[in-house]
């Protein structure tokens, strides 16, 4: 897919409220549960509530930047499509993964048509799970991470974007599940 230039959209509420730098500070503990939250996926046009796999499966929480339907960041963009290209090999494991996006519910049906989504897309257009995780933002949208939460929804890896390393490879994301479940 061509990176547009077509800023249509991109300077909105939702890009003012995330534009100031904050960096990530999330503090939650190896082996401890994470907040529960719950919602769309528009994906599968249904609703998802993280305290659901608990006890069933374990889950990878990846949350992405993706500032509008036309733009995506440069470090995510190849990001998403490792992960969905990977998606099956997740789901073999039986590990399911939640990709968690700021951008609206209508700007996310665009999204997961154009890269043919095959794993769930949650819509968090208010920011409100991000900032719960504490994945901290810049320049229009929240910073991207990555969670391992093994069956019973403990924690048991965690990634926080750095310029040095902006999110963890779907391999090292496949290895910490083999270490933990």
């Amino acid at each position: 897919m061509l990176i547009s230039t077509d800023f249509t959209g991109l300077f909105n509420e939702r890009f003012f409220r995330n534009f100031l730098p904050v960096p990530a500070s999330n503090e939650f503990r190896l082996d401890v549960g994470t907040p529960d939250f719950q919602l769309p996926d528009i994906t599968n046009s249904t609703s998802v509530k993280l305290s659901n796999y608990r006890g069933k499966q374990p889950v990878l929480l990846a949350f992405t930047r993706i500032f509008t339907e036309k733009q995506y960041c440069p470090f995510c963009y190849p990001h998403i499509k490792a992960l969905n290209e990977n998606y099956e090999e997740f789901t073999n494991r039986g590990i399911e993964v939640l990709l968690v996006t700021s951008t609206d519910e209508r700007q996310s049906q665009i999204v997961v048509r154009d890269l043919s989504l095959k794993m769930p897309l949650l819509s968090d257009p208010s920011c409100r799970v991000f900032r719960t995780y504490r994945v901290g933002q810049a320049l229009g949208a929240p910073l991207p991470a990555q969670f391992v939460l093994d069956k019973n929804g403990m924690l048991t890896y965690k990634h926080l974007f750095s310029f040095l390393d902006h999110n963890a490879s779907v391999e090292k994301l496949l290895e910490q599940f083999a270490l933990h479940n």
